[in-house]
């Protein structure tokens, strides 16, 4: 009786122990910043999974505009599906209902309304900065904020400075010597970004590092050095129309690069950050931001993470593509309110092979943080906008997305059709297409034998049509294309 006993202890001992074990091998979730991912620099990892930004979100105001109700703007992105926004830190903000024609703009508080991390007080009826002191309700504001998008999984963009477009801008700003009583030697907006000898940049050294340590339990978000740095330096480098000659201010016409020393500025800013995190226990990717439209970058430093584009073409993925760095769209708009120029825009740029992209999008503002608000300005966004871009996120996101790589010799026909294919080769095809006055044709796609599952995507309606297996011949498939929409996706997975 007892070595029966004796049995059945063993026995409920070796169960336990067995089950012990399977709960020690269940895999954890990896934690750790946003990083690029080992096997596929071109996207990010986050949380073990791999993953691509896609988003439609307002004008960079959420944290220093105090009417902007940021916790309702981050349960909307959530709720829509968009996991990624951008913010500027307050050293840049603009001017009330009327910067950039914006009636309603985030990036504009009313008077009174803004908060920037620096100490301030009213002067005359005016804003007077302490650049040596921090003001601890910014900060609280902030950190409650990055706390939030942590939770609904949404990464942040961190955008440390901007251009500073216009004299009437510059007069806002706590880094004017006019607006603080740290500088006493005059400081123009154009030598404010360019010039490391200037008696300003010990103070923005300062304020970087302090960034820098108030942000680094975070996970979700990375820096961007500066917003638009070649709008008040430029330097004219490619003509996107049917001419050759290069118009200094002609913006929309052309590609510009930064001046050499607003490149040599912004260099010193993204060492600082490197250096600052160097004594800390967390390391963020550095974006910087280069050029509109397209341009090959000539040098990209070896801190810098993501190559950052404006009003992007889809050339600026393939010129840029060796540099094995995520490539993003960080900001869209100046092409009307309707949603069909930014809904393509995505899709070229992401089915190109891009990593990130960012409508921005005028219908959130103060009042309007559900985002179905009706604005007047240079750009759009919508509620079915952002419906759109989930679709666009959920499809790439349906594939193993670290094996995709741009795909330029698959497609061997398709009249009257733009595609634009990232593929793992042989064995999966992200295909989006542009037609060209057609609404019918076809499409021939060079995939070696074997037998694929076939899926059309409309990506205006985000409805799907399984159109089940086709079997390539001679290493080739043929497949039928109806396109009233003037787009269509297309998911090929082999068998």
């Amino acid at each position: 009786m007892k070595s029966c006993h004796l049995l059945i202890i063993a026995v409920v001992a070796f169960f336990f122990s067995c089950n012990s074990q399977k709960e020690e091998k269940q895999p954890e979730i990896p934690s750790g910043p946003i990083a690029l991912h080992p096997e596929n620099p071109h996207y990010f990892q986050y949380k073990g999974k791999t993953l691509a930004l896609v988003t439609s979100a307002e004008h960079y105001g959420a944290v220093l505009n105090l009417d902007f109700d940021y916790k309702k703007y981050l349960e909307t992105l959530e709720k829509e599906g968009m996991n990624y926004t951008r913010i500027f830190t307050g050293a840049y903000f603009e001017i009330f209902g009327e910067s950039f024609g914006i009636q309603k703009n985030t990036l504009a508080p009313k008077k009174g309304r803004v908060i920037t991390p620096w100490a301030a007080w009213e002067d005359n009826g005016e804003l007077l900065y302490d650049l040596t002191k921090w003001n601890k309700a910014y900060f609280e504001r902030l950190k409650d904020f990055m706390e939030l998008a942590r939770e609904k999984d949404i990464i942040v963009e961190v955008t440390l400075f901007s251009s500073i477009y216009r004299d009437e801008h510059w007069d806002l700003s706590p880094m004017n010597p006019s607006n603080n009583i740290n500088i006493d030697t005059p400081v123009s907006r154009f030598a404010a970004q360019s010039d490391i000898q200037t008696n300003l940049f010990p103070f923005q050294e300062t304020f970087v590092r302090k960034m820098v340590t108030e942000l680094n339990q975070f996970d979700n978000f990375f820096f961007e050095i500066q917003n638009e740095p070649w709008a008040d330096h430029s330097v004219p480098v490619y003509n996107i129309v049917n001419k050759e000659q290069l118009k200094e201010h002609d913006w929309q016409y052309k590609a510009d690069f930064a001046a050499k020393g607003a490149m040599e500025w912004q260099e010193k800013v993204a060492s600082t950050i490197t250096d600052e995190e160097s004594k800390l226990p967390k390391k963020h990717l550095i974006a910087q931001n280069y050029v509109n439209f397209k341009a090959s970058i000539p040098e990209v430093k070896d801190n810098i993470s993501i190559i950052n584009f404006h009003y992007a073409w889809p050339e600026a993925v393939e010129w840029n593509y060796h540099y094995n760095r995520v490539l993003g769209f960080d900001e869209s708009g100046f092409a009307g309110s309707g949603d069909q120029v930014y809904r393509r825009q995505a899709w070229k740029f992401m089915l190109s092979g891009g990593g990130l992209f960012n409508n921005l999008d005028y219908s959130f503002f103060p009042g309007a943080e559900d985002g179905k608000g009706e604005n007047k300005a240079p750009g759009g966004g919508s509620n079915e906008l952002r419906k759109q871009l989930k679709t666009l996120s959920d499809f790439l996101h349906s594939f193993e997305l670290e094996k995709l790589i741009p795909d330029y010799t698959s497609v061997i026909s398709a009249p009257g059709l733009i595609p634009y294919v990232i593929s793992d080769p042989g064995n999966a095809y992200a295909i989006y297409l542009r037609a060209n006055g057609t609404t019918r044709s076809k499409i021939e796609i060079e995939t070696g034998n074997g037998t694929f599952r076939l899926i059309y995507l409309n990506t205006v309606t985000g409805k799907y049509s399984d159109a089940g297996l086709v079997t390539a011949e001679d290493r080739m498939i043929t497949l039928p294309i109806d396109i009233p929409e003037g787009e269509l996706a297309i998911k090929l997975l082999k068998e």
